[in-house]
């Protein structure tokens, strides 16, 4: 097959799905538009390379969607977004907090989490003796 019909078969598929929204299913649609006008199947030769295998296009335009707290970091900086650390929290009380919010974590998981955001300035933290216990308080910056 020669450069002119692989450019045809291209312009060919890309008509067929031109109304479609973009997406996941959008380039699928175009590869096997795309093989089917080209003669292959999966089964007996080499498919065309998706965008995603050609190209990292598609991983920008999947980060940019929504922005769902994953990590306990982004978790505990929706809590000071929701004004939660508005006066001084203990580290039990913003692990109920989470918990409160379906967001389970030991302490031992959010005491390092806790000193990476006092670190970069995102909370602050003052040590307070809490009975015969020394205890750290976190607050907003």
């Amino acid at each position: 097959m020669d450069t002119q019909q692989l450019i045809a078969a291209r312009k060919e598929a890309e008509k067929a799905i031109a109304e479609m929204p973009d997406g996941e299913l959008k380039v699928k649609a175009f590869e096997v538009i795309l093989n089917h006008l080209l003669g292959t199947s999966g089964s007996t030769t080499k498919q065309v390379p998706t965008s995603k295998e050609t190209s990292d296009e598609v991983k920008p335009a999947r980060a940019k969607k929504g922005k769902a707290a994953k990590s306990a970091a982004t978790r505990i900086l929706v809590l000071r977004e929701e004004g939660f650390f508005g006066s001084q929290r203990s580290m039990s009380e913003i692990a109920a907090e989470l918990a409160a919010h379906g967001w389970h974590y030991p302490l031992t998981s959010l005491s390092g989490t806790l000193q990476g955001l006092t670190q970069r300035r995102e909370v602050r933290r003052v040590r307070v003796n809490k009975g015969t216990k020394k205890v750290w308080l976190y607050s907003e910056p």
